[in-house]
């Protein structure tokens, strides 16, 4: 096991580079699954959770032949049909072969993704839409049984925008025969990224940018190449770092429109913000004013920016409410920050935030992908060194953090945690 150290108070300044987003491309590489053919993926991140997808897979039979940042998958020889708990465990995000496998095979074995530790998120509404497209469900033994004759196109209206349950009926309602209409659809842009690489392969999906998604089913799809969009939420992290620290970071090759509500809430703190139509520079202000913040699906603000934005305001002036509205449980950074010397009291879903002057480094530990990016922004603006164990999570979506982080100027480092 390793740990990531580092020594605060150091402002950074410079440009950084955005990765590929991992959240857009675990369904595209998952979709692969749907049709024959060689399917080029450029922009890849390298990230453990892609590493994963790519081995589940290969455990499927595909050939994945990956090269740095770029994959070549061809899934003709695919032979196995069931995801099993040992890599679904690892990443929630393997019940995305569900959809593809069904569609494309008639029949699809997954591991229940079982407990989170940002609460649950069940797999229910993903279940319903495949019913609804005429598959059979069958729940035993952890695992989740799926079964069709064909499927057939229908409206589905979600109770709630489910982002990976949008994805997943997206994905079965391509080789669908007849009309499949999603209505309440999560609008998060990694979903347009997933429907604008299927109609390069030949679907054809229409409103993939709002809450009433069609898709008019095929018979097959074909191999093409596709560049995966820059990660919006890689983005906000290092704009936030430049925040905390006092700095002038300016992050480039992003989509500045996937952040208006993060932008605006930058500004709203006190923040210089300069966009271009690729990238988005964060000028800090001497001391960063308190603001309420709420999470909600897109285009709300995002609640995978929320712990970053906590470790924000644990050092601005004031005090910040910031209420969590998409997932339960997802302050268990909270106590971590605390032990940095951070003034918060939760309520349920709602976060008192009182700004203190400065926070102190200390040993912490990571809960979760995103709770680890916050321990890492408040371990840049407290005094002294601070300690991340388990950063493991941080790999799971952050590609070559420390470089990035060393090249603004930071000072940070990997090392054995027995060390």
């Amino acid at each position: 096991m390793t740990r990531i150290t580092i020594t605060g108070r150091r402002q950074l300044t410079g440009q950084v580079r955005a990765a590929g987003a991992k959240n857009a491309a675990l369904p595209i590489l998952a979709s692969t699954l749907l049709g024959g053919g060689d399917c080029q993926i450029t922009n890849l991140p390298q990230v453990r959770d892609v590493a994963t997808m790519n081995t589940l897979l290969s455990l499927l039979g595909a050939s994945v032949k990956q090269d740095g940042n770029k994959v070549v998958i061809n899934t003709d020889t695919v032979q196995s049909l069931e995801a099993p708990y040992d890599l679904v465990k690892t990443m929630r995000a393997s019940v995305l072969v569900l959809g593809p496998l069904l569609a494309r095979f008639g029949e699809a074995i997954v591991s229940l993704p079982g407990g989170c530790a940002i609460g649950p998120r069940p797999v229910n509404l993903h279940l319903d839409g495949f019913k609804k497209l005429g598959a059979t469900i069958e729940l035993a033994h952890g695992y989740i049984r799926a079964h069709t004759t064909g499927l057939k196109g229908q409206r589905i209206d979600l109770e709630t925008p489910t982002v990976t349950g949008t994805e997943n009926l997206i994905m079965a309602a391509c080789l669908a025969k007849g009309t499949t209409i999603i209505n309440n659809a999560a609008m998060e842009p990694e979903i347009e990224d997933l429907a604008n690489f299927l109609n390069t392969r030949g679907a054809n999906i229409m409103g993939a940018a709002t809450g009433r998604i069609m898709i008019e089913g095929v018979s097959q799809l074909h191999g093409a190449e596709y560049t995966v969009m820059p990660d919006r939420i890689e983005t906000g992290t290092y704009l936030i770092a430049g925040m905390v620290t006092g700095g002038d970071v300016e992050v480039h090759h992003c989509i500045p429109g996937h952040l208006d509500s993060l932008i605006s809430k930058l500004r709203e703190c006190g923040a210089e913000v300069h966009e271009t139509t690729d990238s988005i520079r964060i000028k800090a202000p001497k001391r960063i004013q308190a603001l309420d913040v709420q999470t909600f699906p897109y285009p709300g603000f995002p609640t995978d920016l929320q712990a970053q934005m906590m470790a924000m305001m644990s050092v601005a002036d004031g005090t910040s409410v910031i209420t969590e509205n998409v997932f339960e449980s997802r302050y268990l950074h909270v106590p971590e920050l605390q032990r940095m010397g951070a003034s918060i009291t939760v309520d349920g879903s709602r976060a008192v935030v009182k700004g203190v002057p400065q926070l102190t480094g200390a040993q912490v530990m990571a809960s979760d992908l995103r709770a680890s990016a916050g321990l890492v922004l408040a371990a840049l603006a407290a005094e002294g060194e601070t300690q991340i164990t388990r950063v493991y999570h941080l790999e799971r979506g952050y590609e070559r953090i420390e470089d990035k982080l060393q090249g603004l100027g930071a000072i940070v480092h990997r090392e054995p945690a027995s060390a």
